[in-house]
């Protein structure tokens, strides 16, 4: 193995994970010589997750992306994020609700072409097409403009826990980056990279696709079914069961329990009317606490 392709390994392997041998290794950037001097060649670098709708798993277990209220939206600042037991993190800046996720996984798919990390040229238009229904005016234009500079302030740091559970002091490995690396806009174009770190949330495969056509049908005020749906992206269980008060956290739901359960049937009935699930339902678990039912299709 040389150099690069110990490199490669690395980061493809980066907060624990492990790269299967049948994956093929991202192309990273090269130097190459001419006339004695270095050159900087830039290649694709390939995200796994090419289709639209992709999206790691460790963000869709997360609070990051959440099916908040309208209204003002909260600022962290190095918030600890409800996630998977084995990693810890961390955010800072403006709330994210699923509408930004929804930009996210698009920003991604269009950059699929382009070496990670370099720039990605997008009509706002084009854009807002994949991700939106109906008639595009100006406050769907004012609503990208204000959501891809919250992208871009947006931080995360992410630290790989041990088996035995220990302390982010003791982990000795962290990773921080931004959704965003840069942005730029100019005469209805934006211009945007990717932060390179993105490979270590989609290694080892560590990623769901979501069913897009589907997921723009859900109709508005039903965010929460969007959260579920990519919720259960995340497992192969035909039938899958959440505690409500996990939930609700995951969620950040901050009204009565009684109101969480409307919305949360509300949700349900709508994965249903799309077949995203044959059926859901609230059940007592074995322990006599309240959990969610929802049953996929084979």
């Amino acid at each position: 193995m040389n150099r690069n392709e110990e490199r490669i390994d690395k980061i493809r392997s980066g907060l624990g994970s492990t790269v299967r041998p049948r994956q093929a290794a991202p192309h990273i950037r090269q130097k190459a010589y001419c006339d004695g001097k270095k050159v900087v060649v830039s290649r694709q670098m390939f995200l796994p997750g090419f289709a639209l709708g992709a999206f790691p798993n460790h963000l869709n277990r997360s609070s990051l992306i959440a099916p908040i209220a309208r209204g003002e939206r909260k600022r962290h600042m190095r918030s600890k994020m409800v996630t998977r037991r084995d990693c810890i993190l961390e955010y800072s800046g403006e709330q994210l609700d699923e509408a930004d996720g929804d930009l996210i996984m698009a920003l991604i798919a269009f950059a699929q072409p382009f070496p990670l990390g370099d720039p990605v040229l997008l009509n706002r238009k084009e854009l807002l097409r994949k991700i939106k229904r109906g008639a595009i005016g100006s406050s769907q234009y004012e609503w990208l403009y204000r959501s891809m500079k919250r992208l871009r302030e947006a931080t995360l740091f992410l630290e790989a826990l041990k088996p035995d559970g220990s302390t982010r002091y003791t982990v000795g490995r962290m990773e921080s980056f931004n959704i965003l690396k840069s942005l730029s806009y100019d005469n209805e174009t934006y211009r945007y990279t990717l932060d390179p770190h993105w490979i270590l949330m989609f290694g080892n495969r560590e990623y769901s696709l979501i069913d897009w056509g589907k997921r723009l049908q859900i109709r508005r005020g039903l965010d929460m079914a969007k959260t579920l749906q990519r919720l259960i992206a995340t497992s192969s269980d035909r039938v899958q069961r959440f505690a409500l008060e996990g939930l609700r956290t995951q969620m950040t739901y901050g009204g009565r329990l009684r109101d969480f359960r409307n919305s949360l049937g509300r949700a349900v009935c709508e994965l249903e009317r799309l077949e995203i699930i044959v059926r859901g339902c609230i059940q007592e678990s074995s322990r006599g606490k309240p959990q969610l039912a929802l049953w996929l299709p084979p």
